[in-house]
Formats: structure tokens, C-alpha cells, sequence
């Protein structure tokens, strides 16, 4: 059984082949998985790990690609279901040769945004140690935010790690301040939180990373961890316990799609809490996966194998080397 799960809204991507053309005028797509708690499944299944992901797709070629290529990724797909009532959600994403690509998102009423919470009560967490949620699921509708808020509720009651990514998708949300509000409440009942510096600066009012970390330390007994993603410069962390520490990024020789590299940065975390490294080894891991990810097009398509891991660790760390 898994010990690893995440529950999100699986997507497929038609990406530009055309570099620098503006989606309006693209005819050449190329067509990938993702989705952002997908992203991350896939990416802790590529180490290794065994995984189970929570969804709802439809009953057309876009869902069966889904079922097929997530299954193919080596993750438990007997809860992710089909549904003949709802379409499968999709988006078009641009390529560009430097910054952050433009996309156009299809992706209302989905299959996924129809997911209730008897479909996920029976969902066995027997043998996760490790949960990944993300706010992107809870603005999908106002159905997926209660399945989201029951099933954190299970977590929590079972004791169970949550780790929680805001991934802010202001498109989905009817206003800023209600993504704001609903995004920090469910914050409250996550272990873990990974604000990138962006996020935590609409979530907080603030860019300064010790700032964000204590709103979010301060504002529930349940939240022990806040980690700051600060893009290329790495990561700020601080803990309940006193630790407060920044880790460096890696350097990158060329960056070719940035889509993705945050839900790397989890996989990276939350594949090394899972082997019960240490939070400051478990951040560079994640830094090293979001530099790794930058580097290929697709969602997830460059992140590592272990041994690929292991090897780009050992080239650019001098801390020592690092194993399988």
C-alpha cells in the first residue's frame, strides 16, 4: 500500500511546440500530463516511492490518456475514477525562450470539480505516512472545497503528515480576498506549509520570509514547519522548534520551462522526509529537484530518477556525496 497520497485535479497539457508564438497563434501542440498534485505524484513515483492519487476524471480520450499515463507512472490509480457526467479539465500551455510561459486554462466543471466526499470516504490511509494537499483543488468549486476540507479533516484525525502548497490560482477564485481567506484557513490544518516568496507575499502582506513563516507558525497549533520558496535563491525555513535557516539554490545552466518546478520542490521535500532525512538535507533535496525541473519542458517530465538525483546532488554539492 501507498505511503505516500495526494488528492488534486489531473489535467492534460497541449504545449506549444512553436517557441516564442503567442497562443493565439500556435498550430503545433505537443501533449503532456499535469496538474499540480499529479505533477507531484508522478515525481515521487520516478524515486521510488509508492504512490496513491485521489481524482475524478472524464469518460473521453482526455481522461483515458490520464488514467492510462498515470497508471503507466507508477501510482495507485484504483481511486481515480471516471465519470461519463463531466468532461476531463485541460490547458494550453505557451513556450517561451525566457520567463514564465502564458497559458489559457479549460478546466470549468471539470470531472475532478464534481469529486464528493462519499467518493473519498472510503479512501483507505492505512499505510500513508505522508499526505501532499494543494489550494488549487479546494477553488475548483464549492464541492471540491468540502470534499477538501473532509478529507483533511481524515487526515488529520489519523494522524497523518499534511503538507500543504497555496499554488495560487487567482483565475479560480471569484476574488483575491476570498482566495486569501479560504487559503489561509485551510493552511491552518496542514503540518507543513511551502509558500513561494509571490504567494506569501499576497497570503501575508509581506515578501520578508521570516515574516511569512511566523503568520503561518502563529496562526495554528497544528503548523510546526513553514518553508519559503524563494525561487532560484533557495529556500528560507523555520520551525516551532527554534530552527530558523536559509538553504541556497543550485545554479542552472539554462532555464526552459519554469512550470512545474514547484511541485518538484515538493516532491524533493517530501521524498526525503519520507526517508527521514533531516529538514535541512530534506530542503536541498527540494531545491535540487526544482533546479533539476527547470531545466526540461513538460510539467514533470524532468524530474529525476534516484540515481539521476543522486547524481546531480553529487556534482553540485560540497557537503559530500550523497547515495541511493
Amino acid at each position: 500500500m501507498a505511503e505516500f497520497l495526494t488528492l488534486g485535479e489531473p489535467l492534460v497539457v497541449l504545449a506549444s511546440k512553436e517557441k516564442d508564438v503567442s497562443l493565439d497563434e500556435v498550430v503545433d501542440f505537443e501533449k503532456f500530463l499535469a496538474g499540480a498534485e499529479l505533477n507531484v505524484a508522478v515525481g515521487m513515483a520516478r524515486l521510488g516511492n509508492q504512490v496513491a492519487y485521489i481524482s475524478k476524471v472524464g469518460s473521453d480520450p482526455f481522461g483515458n490518456f490520464i488514467v492510462s499515463a498515470t497508471e503507466k507512472a507508477g501510482i495507485e490509480v484504483q481511486n481515480l475514477t471516471q465519470d461519463a457526467d463531466y468532461l476531463t479539465g485541460f490547458y494550453l500551455k505557451q513556450r517561451v525562450s525566457q520567463g514564465d510561459p502564458a497559458t489559457a486554462y479549460f478546466r470549468k466543471n471539470s470531472a475532478a470539480a464534481n469529486l464528493t466526499c462519499q467518493e473519498v470516504e472510503s479512501v483507505s490511509l492505512d499505510d500513508v505516512k505522508i499526505a501532499h494537499l494543494s489550494g488549487i483543488f479546494a477553488a475548483l468549486s464549492e464541492t471540491a472545497f468540502e470534499t477538501y476540507t473532509r478529507f483533511n479533516e481524515r487526515l488529520n484525525t489519523a494522524k497523518i503528515m499534511t503538507i500543504f502548497d497555496p499554488n495560487l490560482r487567482p483565475s479560480l477564485w471569484r476574488s483575491r480576498e476570498k482566495m486569501v481567506r479560504v487559503t489561509n484557513e485551510s493552511a491552518k490544518n496542514a503540518h507543513i506549509i511551502l509558500p513561494g516568496i509571490d504567494e506569501g507575499e499576497i497570503l501575508t502582506g509581506s515578501r520578508e520570509p521570516e515574516v511569512i513563516a511566523d503568520f503561518y507558525l502563529n496562526q495554528s497549533e497544528l503548523t510546526h514547519t513553514v518553508v519559503v520558496k524563494l525561487g532560484a535563491v533557495g529556500a528560507f525555513v523555520k520551525t516551532k522548534g527554534h530552527q530558523k535557516f536559509t538553504v541556497p539554490g543550485f545554479k542552472v545552466e539554462k532555464v526552459v520551462d519554469t512550470v512545474g518546478a514547484g511541485d518538484g520542490f515538493a516532491v524533493g521535500l517530501e521524498s526525503a522526509l519520507l526517508e527521514d532525512w533531516s529538514l535541512e538535507d530534506a530542503v536541498r533535496r527540494a531545491c535540487a529537484i526544482g533546479a533539476i525541473a527547470v531545466q526540461s519542458s513538460g510539467d514533470n517530465d524532468g524530474y529525476p530518477t534516484r540515481e539521476e538525483l543522486v547524481e546531480f546532488l553529487n556534482k553540485n554539492t560540497e557537503r559530500g556525496k550523497f547515495s541511493c
